[in-house]
């Protein structure tokens, strides 16, 4: 019933103080920081409740010391646990994209203003329960890295973050949430499967075509600065006093097309793991290849940048 109610987004953002998502750096303020005692601390009060008890019936004095001697114990705790969380300031890193299935790396930044240490704050992914520990020192910027696992391809959103600490004596625990405008791109997970055939009509491969390779030499060039000192026609240069090149000629240089269209028996999503399986593939055999998919089209290419967007392309596929 409860959740139910703070599911709406106005008594939500009224009840804990935030409305998500939230950009740039968090500070936790101490209007976010809750605090209850734990089990621990409903202990420590009932045994103050029979100090106090034993003590009036009968008339100890130094049972009263020994009782508000422990209730100001408590509420000094209380105090230092509230103060272990309040005023932490909290900003996202950039989570490097992964494979559905993997876990998202999300970086959080947890700058210590105060000049105090803040030991053990416990930060939790609400709805994975990923979690870690770490002991923030006074003056610097600790890292947590939630381990969040993923499932399907697309955007994912990191979601709530819980901050918690029951320092220093465990009575209380104090805790706020997060939720930062963070996410991280989930590819498709690739399904293995053989590259297929190069196309008889796109296939560069069955001509001899200059490149850079080593296989046939071919004959001489002018010289570029970019060209490798070990192609340079020594020889050549000291005949006539001339830069030139050598060139080679091989059949490294064919163009592999990844066409949606050649996979019609998938459905939507094996299509899409199909294709993700051939982009690494290509891309790590050294080939230039395209890609072809509805509404887009990626020309033949190779490297990082190109890999990178032709697995974007996959992963924010909208197509039934």
């Amino acid at each position: 019933m409860i959740r139910a109610l703070l599911a709406g987004p106005r008594l939500r953002s009224w009840f804990y103080g935030y409305g998500a998502p939230e950009r740039g750096s968090v500070v936790l303020g101490h209007r976010r920081v809750y605090i209850l005692p734990t089990r621990l601390g409903w202990l420590y009060a009932a045994t103050l409740g029979i100090l106090l008890v034993g003590s009036i019936n009968y008339a100890l004095q130094l049972g009263f010391a020994l009782t508000f001697l422990l209730a100001g114990l408590g509420l000094v705790a209380m105090v230092h646990t509230t103060r272990n969380l309040a005023r932490l300031a909290v900003s996202t890193g950039r989570a490097e994209p992964v494979f559905a299935g993997e876990a998202a790396q999300f970086r959080l930044y947890l700058d210590n203003r105060a000049r105090y240490d803040r030991p053990a704050l416990l930060v939790r992914h609400q709805r994975s329960g990923a979690q870690l520990v770490l002991d923030l020192p006074a003056r610097r910027v600790g890292e947590a890295v939630l381990a969040v696992p993923t499932s399907r391809r697309g955007w994912f959103a990191l979601t709530r973050v819980m901050f918690e600490t029951r320092f220093p004596l465990g009575l209380f625990r104090a805790w706020s949430y997060v939720e930062p405008e963070a996410r991280c791109l989930v590819y498709p997970a690739p399904e293995r499967a053989p590259l297929p055939a190069p196309a008889p009509d796109t296939a560069a491969g069955s001509a001899r075509t200059h490149t850079q390779g080593n296989d046939d030499f071919s004959g001489l060039r002018a010289y570029q600065p970019q060209d490798p000192p070990r192609h340079v026609a020594w020889k050549a240069v000291a005949r006539t006093d001339e830069m030139l090149t050598k060139q080679f000629s091989g059949a490294a240089g064919a163009e592999l097309w990844l066409d949606w269209a050649q996979l019609p028996t998938l459905d939507v999503e094996r299509r899409l793991s199909r294709l993700a399986a051939w982009v690494l593939d290509a891309e790590q055999a050294g080939l230039r290849y395209g890609l072809r998919l509805p509404g887009a089209e990626f020309a033949p290419d190779r490297g990082e940048a190109h890999r990178g967007a032709c697995l974007q392309a996959l992963a924010l596929h909208e197509g039934a």
